[in-house]
C-alpha cells in the first residue's frame, strides 16, 4: 500500500531542484576529473527536466550549474597534472596517462594547439574524448593555469550549451 502511494506521489519542484542541482553538480564536476562519467547525458538529461517545469529560471540554472563544475573539474585536473609534472609520482603519473593517449591524437593535439591556440581548448571540449589529449598537449606545452582557464571558460560554455541543445531537442523529438 504504502509503495502505489509513494509511485503515485511525485516530489514538488523545490525538492527536485534541492536533490538535483547538487546531484548536477557533482556528477559533472566528477566527470570532468574521471572521464568515464557521461557528463553530456547528464546535462541533457537535466536540460530535460529543467524544460518541464514551471521556473522560468531553470534551464539558466542547469546551464550554469553544468559550466561552473566542468570548468571546477578541469581546472583541478590540469592544476593537478600541472602541479605533479615536477613531482616524481606525479611524473610517474602523467607518463601513465602520456602511455595510454594515442601518439597520433597526442602530436595532432600539440601541432593544433600550436597553429591555433585556445580554440583548440574550446572545439576539444565539443569533441568526445578530445579533451584528455588536448589537456595533456596543454600539460606538456607547460601552458600557464591562467591561459588554460581563459580558453576553458568559453569551452565549458560551449559544452554546457550545446549539451542543453541536444537534450531540449531530443526530449522534444
Amino acid at each position: 500500500m504504502f509503495l502505489s502511494t509513494a509511485a503515485r506521489t511525485v516530489p514538488p519542484e523545490s525538492t527536485q531542484q534541492a536533490i538535483g542541482y547538487p546531484s548536477l553538480f557533482l556528477l559533472v564536476l566528477i566527470g570532468a576529473l574521471v572521464p568515464v562519467v557521461p557528463t553530456g547525458a547528464l546535462v541533457s538529461s537535466a536540460a530535460v527536466v529543467a524544460f518541464h517545469q514551471t521556473s522560468p529560471f531553470a534551464l539558466l540554472t542547469v546551464f550554469l550549474v553544468s559550466s561552473v563544475a566542468a570548468f571546477l573539474g578541469d581546472m583541478s585536473l590540469y592544476w593537478l597534472g600541472r602541479r605533479g609534472m615536477g613531482s616524481r609520482n606525479g611524473s610517474r603519473w602523467l607518463e601513465a596517462i602520456r602511455e595510454r593517449a594515442p601518439e597520433d591524437r597526442l602530436a595532432q593535439a600539440q601541432q593544433k594547439l600550436a597553429d591555433h591556440g585556445i580554440a583548440v581548448l574550446v572545439l576539444s571540449r565539443l569533441v568526445p574524448a578530445g579533451r584528455i589529449p588536448v589537456m595533456l598537449a596543454c600539460l606538456l606545452a607547460k601552458m600557464p593555469l591562467r591561459v588554460f582557464a581563459r580558453g576553458d571558460v568559453p569551452a565549458c560554455l560551449a559544452w554546457a550549451a550545446t549539451y542543453q541543445v541536444i537534450g531540449i531537442l531530443g526530449g522534444s523529438l
